[in-house]
């Protein structure tokens, strides 16, 4: 594989893994849901899981790549703000759980550079 093609494939890797859990388990996903948007969680945790797996297959493809990373970072960032609701819901659970949700919050940094870079060395 071309050196340049590598972070943007290693991208789609992570999203469609991602994606594909979300039908997989679906239940831990549910259990992030933020109780205020309207509709199931699982309604909102397949939505998820289907925008993941098709960012992760326009990162594959050449023709679409430098869009879909420009999507794959508006998405890590539109999720942010759940992941707080997350970790603010998330308050009172166990010492494990809690960990999790907050652990998620400085993880979409990475996640959202490596999205806006995936395409860099390509140019």
């Amino acid at each position: 594989m071309p050196r340049p093609a590598r972070p943007a494939l290693l991208l789609a890797g992570l999203l469609a893994a991602a994606g594909t859990a979300h039908f997989v388990a679906p239940r831990r996903f549910d259990a992030t849901i933020p109780r205020a948007l309207p509709g199931s969680p699982r309604a909102w945790t397949q939505a998820s899981g289907v925008a993941e797996l098709a960012l992760a297959a326009g990162l594959a493809f050449p023709g679409t790549r430098r869009a879909s990373a420009r999507a794959t970072a508006l998405f890590f960032a539109a999720v942010f703000p759940a992941n707080v609701k997350m970790a603010y819901d998330w308050r009172d659970r166990s010492t494990a759980a809690r960990t999790v949700a907050y652990a998620r919050l400085p993880l979409q940094i990475p996640l959202i550079l490596w999205a806006r870079n995936a395409t860099r060395d390509e140019d």
